[in-house]
């Protein structure tokens, strides 16, 4: 039986009575279908799910009663990291969606040489407010209690040399470094940087290999932006992460 679930973003406790949020009761009473005494999940990105009952259906609120809480334990033991340069369209929706639902924890959407989206401050913020919107949305499918953080959009030139990139790979077709090769440490953050369409510059290359980013080939073929991450992500969770 499939568990309906729903992000919420405020303090959850159990033995506790909730008034939900507008846009909560509408998802939930006039999309779900849900009623009064009808039991759902809601969940913050502490870990936990909190089962949920309906007290109150009104036209434009609902009233919950949290009845318990459950530790939810599928996180994958790897931590994956990923600098995605950022996609056209609904390519980078699907990325995130994907990557989400594939265990990634974290992300830094990347301006590369050929990255063709450009965004001044304010679409950079609502871009950001939208992508949140889809990786919450895929912890809600997938069934994820821990909300992946979402950096700010950065120019791949700002990747700092930091020690923390001691498991940081930049995915290019031709590098010596091949998956079957790495033995990731599952203790420390493991970080992929994948190109845009066109690929990764020469000076691109160079910036990353500087901030300690070593190229890493997935296999003979090249694969489109939105394919590449999903597929590394896949096979290192598949050998390290949840195998």
């Amino acid at each position: 039986m499939r568990i309906i679930r729903n992000f919420i973003d405020t303090a959850l406790h159990a033995d506790t009575e909730l008034a939900l949020p507008e846009a909560t009761s509408n998802h939930l009473l006039r999309v779900l279908r849900l009623g009064v005494g009808d039991v759902f999940h809601l969940f913050n990105g502490d870990g936990f799910d909190y089962v949920s009952e309906i007290l109150s259906a009104e036209k434009r609120s609902g009233k919950v009663r949290i009845v318990s809480r459950h530790a939810v334990h599928n996180e994958s033991p790897l931590a994956i990291h990923v600098f995605q340069s950022i996609a056209r369209g609904e390519k980078m929706d699907w990325i995130m969606q994907k990557a989400t639902e594939l265990g990634a924890v974290a992300f830094t959407p990347l301006v590369s040489d050929r990255t063709e989206v450009k965004l001044d401050s304010e679409r950079s913020e609502k871009k950001r407010q939208h992508w949140l919107g889809v990786i919450r949305a895929a912890c809600e499918q997938s069934g994820r209690a821990r909300i992946p953080e979402l950096h700010e959009p950065i120019a791949i030139s700002h990747i700092p040399a930091d020690s923390r990139y001691t498991q940081a790979y930049y995915l290019q077709p031709g590098s010596t470094q091949r998956l079957a090769t790495l033995q990731p440490d599952c203790t420390k953050p493991v970080h992929i940087a994948i190109g845009p369409e066109g690929g990764f510059s020469e000076r691109d290359v160079h910036l990353l290999q500087n901030a300690g980013f070593t190229g890493l080939q997935m296999g003979p073929r090249i694969l489109r932006t939105e394919t590449a991450g999903l597929a590394l992500i896949a096979a290192l969770q598949a050998q390290f992460g949840d195998a």
